[in-house]
């Protein structure tokens, strides 16, 4: 198991969602809860608040924490924020965090630049695998509003398709020196930032995923890790490049140490591969 698995920062409280957006706009941002709720992180309790969209919002317990709401109660919600969240012009963030201000401590800095992360920009060969395309959408959450974030700096690493990371010596490999399937992005005028990578293979202990870690400033870093269907996976991981391993991961979501439900990326097909599409909102005057 890779030596980076922890999340650095916070997702923010009820509580403290309320303070920052005001009550309308906390609804809204309560409307973009998938349909399953309870979640716990890795460090943290958790719960999580269903509704009409794909992607989640995560509200860990305060001191005083306030309970999840049952499926019951949540369809309601859904029901009272749909059409507010359907008229809302500002893009509603998956989640909400803090950043802290240090880097992880299993991260590799490459300083390199680019879209497309399969390649190693020494021999320039290309890793193989399904192609995906993974695109981020930071906002700034201030206010009331939130606001697309440009300038923040986004990084993803993952491993390849056997299971292995560039750059590091493992017991089962030794890839120092190597960079396939890393890079960083700045986010643009609305606040996205898009990579070209393929879809990463699995090794004992953890579910299939993906890290990353946003840096809205010079000071402050957001580090977290993004999951797949499960179903899914399977499926990808029939084809040729994936073959050296099980189709099975030995880890799933379910009984990943990491996983929590925010986490999880809506995973479409796309030309000859697939696409996915992740929304975070940055509290960053408080962090």
């Amino acid at each position: 198991m890779d030596n980076d698995d922890q999340q650095l920062g916070r997702v923010l409280s009820r509580r403290e969602v309320l303070a920052l957006l005001g009550t309308a706009s906390a609804t809204l941002l309560v409307g973009c809860a998938p349909t399953q709720s309870g979640a716990t992180t890795a460090a943290t309790a958790a719960t999580t608040v269903p509704a009409p969209s794909a992607s989640a919002t995560t509200v860990p317990a305060a001191a005083a924490a306030t309970p999840a709401l049952n499926a019951e109660a949540a369809t309601a919600v859904a029901t009272a924020v749909a059409t507010a969240v359907a008229g809302n012009t500002a893009a509603v963030p998956a989640c909400v965090v803090r950043p802290e201000a240090t880097a992880g401590p299993y991260y590799v800095d490459e300083n390199l630049v680019r879209s497309d992360i399969r390649s190693d920009p020494s021999t320039g060969t290309v890793k193989q695998g399904a192609p995906l395309v993974l695109t981020f959408n930071i906002s700034q959450v201030s206010n009331g509003s939130c606001t697309p974030l440009a300038g923040a700096a986004v990084e993803i690493w993952h491993c390849d398709a056997t299971g292995a990371y560039s750059d590091v010596t493992d017991p089962g490999f030794s890839t120092t020196g190597q960079k396939w399937l890393r890079g960083s992005q700045t986010t643009d005028a609305n606040g996205k930032a898009s990579f070209t990578t393929i879809y990463p293979g699995w090794y004992s202990g953890r579910a299939v995923h993906i890290h990353y870690k946003v840096q809205p400033d010079t000071t402050k870093v957001f580090t977290s890790q993004l999951f797949f269907d499960d179903t899914l996976s399977q499926q990808v991981l029939t084809q040729a490049a994936y073959t050296n391993k099980s189709s099975t991961p030995d880890t799933l979501n379910s009984t990943d140490s990491i996983y929590q439900e925010l986490m999880l990326l809506t995973t479409t097909k796309a030309d000859q591969g697939y696409a996915a599409t992740f929304d975070i909102g940055m509290d960053i005057e408080q962090s």
